[in-house]
Order: C-alpha cells, then sequence, then structure tokens
C-alpha cells in the first residue's frame, strides 16, 4: 500500500458505499496515499474486496456495517469511527441506489428509496462528519459523489437525476457555510464508469426500451467522447486530489469526470 507521494498521510478518510465498484477503488487510492480508512457498508461482513484492503493494510482500514438511512446508524458510525481512528480529516460520501422507469408509472416506493438514500442519507451522513470537523477544529474536506444525470434530466430516470442535482446543491450550500471553518466540500460527477452495478442498469434500460442484454451498455460507451467508458481507477484520481492540499482553493465545485459527456 505504500506510494511516492503519500498526498493523505496521517489523515483519517471515512468512506460510505465503500463495498465494491467506485467505493472501494477510492479507499484503495486513499490507503495507498498513507490515509487511514473506515470502509463503510450496508452488509454486517465486508465484501471480499474489502477483506483484501484489510489483509494488506491491516492497521489502516476498517470496516464498519451502517444502514445511513438511519439517524442513530451514522450517528453509531461516525463515534467507531473516531474511536479506531480519531476524528475525520476526509469524508467519501459516495453510498447510493439506483433505480428507473417511465415517468407515468414511477410510484412513490421507488422516490422513497432513491431520496432516503442519495439525498437523505447523503446529507445527514456530511452534517455529521462536518460537526465533529467543527468541533475538532479540523481543516477537513468532504467529497460528496453526484452524477452527469444530476446535470440534466433524463425521461426514464427523473427521480436518480433529480436526487443527484441534489448533491450538486447541498454541496454548493454546505461549502459556503463551511468555509468559514476552513472546511472544503466539492463533489464528483462521474458520467458512464463500469462497476458492477451497470449489470443492474442495463437491464433496467433492456426492459423499457426494448434492448438485448448489454446493448445499453455499449451504446453509452461508445457515446462518450473519449470513445469508452471509464473505470472506477478514473473516479479514485479525482477523489485523491480533491481531499489532498492540491485542492487547497477548490470549493464548492462538482468535478465532472465523464470522458467529455458534459462540458461546464
Amino acid at each position: 500500500m505504500n506510494s511516492s507521494s503519500q498526498r493523505l498521510l496521517g489523515r483519517h478518510a471515512l468512506l460510505t458505499g465503500a463495498a465494491g465498484g467506485i467505493g472501494l477503488a477510492v479507499a484503495e487510492a486513499y490507503a495507498a496515499e498513507g490515509a487511514r480508512c473506515t470502509v463503510v457498508d450496508l452488509s454486517q461482513a465486508p465484501s471480499a474486496g474489502v477483506r483484501a484492503l484489510m489483509e494488506a493494510a491491516p492497521e489502516a482500514v476498517h470496516y464498519l456495517a451502517a444502514d445511513i438511512t438511519e439517524q442513530t446508524q451514522i450517528d453509531a458510525m461516525v463515534q467507531a469511527a473516531q474511536a479506531r481512528f480519531g476524528p475525520i480529516d476526509v469524508l467519501f460520501n459516495n453510498a447510493a441506489v439506483f433505480d428507473l422507469a417511465p415517468l407515468l408509472d414511477s410510484d412513490e416506493a421507488m422516490y422513497q428509496r432513491l431520496f432516503d438514500v442519495n439525498v437523505k442519507g447523503m446529507f445527514f451522513t456530511m452534517q455529521a462528519v462536518l460537526r465533529q470537523m467543527v468541533a475538532h477544529e479540523r481543516r477537513g474536506r468532504v467529497v460528496n459523489l453526484a452524477s452527469q444525470a444530476g446535470r440534466r434530466g433524463e425521461a426514464l430516470v427523473s427521480h436518480y437525476c433529480a436526487s443527484k442535482a441534489a448533491v450538486i446543491s447541498y454541496t454548493q450550500s454546505a461549502a459556503l457555510a463551511m468555509a468559514p471553518h476552513g472546511i472544503r466540500v466539492n463533489a464528483i460527477s462521474p458520467g458512464v464508469i463500469d462497476t458492477p452495478m451497470w449489470g443492474q442498469v442495463d437491464a433496467l434500460f433492456a426492459r423499457y426500451e426494448g434492448l438485448q442484454p448489454g446493448e445499453k451498455k455499449a451504446a453509452v460507451g461508445k457515446a462518450v467522447p473519449l470513445g469508452y467508458m471509464g473505470a472506477p481507477q478514473d473516479i479514485a484520481g479525482a477523489a485523491v486530489f480533491l481531499a489532498s492540499d492540491e485542492a487547497s482553493y477548490i470549493t464548492a465545485q462538482t468535478l465532472n469526470v465523464d470522458g467529455g459527456n458534459v462540458m461546464s
């Protein structure tokens, strides 16, 4: 887990939704850069990827199970993380869910689930971590995970798009509120990233658009200006940068990491 740069040496990073995909890639990158990492996901047992990371850096990586839709579990998560590695310096606020349906068929249950995790859980996790950063006078940094879906509407993806637009808005508001404390709050807006979740996404588009399995995934990759889907490691590089001192004058921004899909 050694790195020549060690840009996060001595810092404690809390990462949610980190059992696999983007969250795990960022945890691996943070650990490689010298951070102590509290890795959080819903399952009581760590995933195979998290176990491998813990075995590679047993003194620097700790796993916690938590449901971020429950305030009591958020509070317990933050307390347990501090008890293990001390005050939190970095939050990678990643936990999220995805679903889609035609606008006229979308029901309240889908709406509630998406907003409970992607908005409510994101905000109250951020709030809890920011409170302890202020209490311990840490000049911390928060990286929220948004999406290119939060930059625009999509006919089949209305609730998810709206939930990720909320992430961008809360990032801006939190950055302004925390600026007097020297705490930076930014977000990353990934484009199409090749993670295990894309199996679910592809199947849903196939159902509603009459496509063959794998057809949607192939099409969206080809449609990216760079010509291919991104990898979780592409997001990890941006997440390390925003958590590091190299981004010390950057706050309230949402960085597009999408191969050129969105220009802003």
